[in-house]
């Protein structure tokens, strides 16, 4: 007799399981395909924001501020870095620290590790490629 009452209470769980899943379903609270416009891991704009590199054109005396965590990079010109009291620029090409006023290679990537103001200032007419917040003063 107990046997029957455990073989009842298992089919009636599977039952009321199996319900759920198809009222889940019916009121759309399924997941979404992974990857999809729908997957809300990760957004869109979010992941172009990331990704993208920003194209910046200098005049001659024009200035590049960059936050904290930007990448830079000098694609054509000449510019020389507008450092802080706290650092220079991080060339990651050549593994030094480009100080105040020195001159920048051409196609190095530059890290600007803090959002105190550091940059680049064009001598000439410049083309930075910038990843991440930059702003043209």
């Amino acid at each position: 007799m107990k046997r029957w009452y455990l073989v009842g209470a298992l089919l009636l769980a599977a039952a009321l399981a199996g319900a759920g899943t198809v009222a889940g379903h019916l009121v759309g609270a399924a997941a979404p395909e992974p990857g999809s416009d729908a997957d809300p891991l990760v957004a869109k704009s979010y992941v172009d924001r990331l990704a993208v590199l920003q194209v910046l054109e200098l005049e001659s005396g024009q200035t590049v501020r960059a936050a904290a965590g930007t990448e830079l990079i000098l694609r054509a010109g000449r510019a020389a870095a507008v450092t802080s009291p706290q650092g220079g620029l991080a060339d990651l090409t050549a593994g030094r620290d480009i100080q105040a006023g020195e001159a920048v290679p051409v196609n190095h990537l530059l890290l600007i590790p803090r959002g105190d103001g550091r940059g680049l200032k064009a001598l000439t007419p410049a083309v930075i490629l910038a990843r991440g917040g930059a702003t043209v003063e």
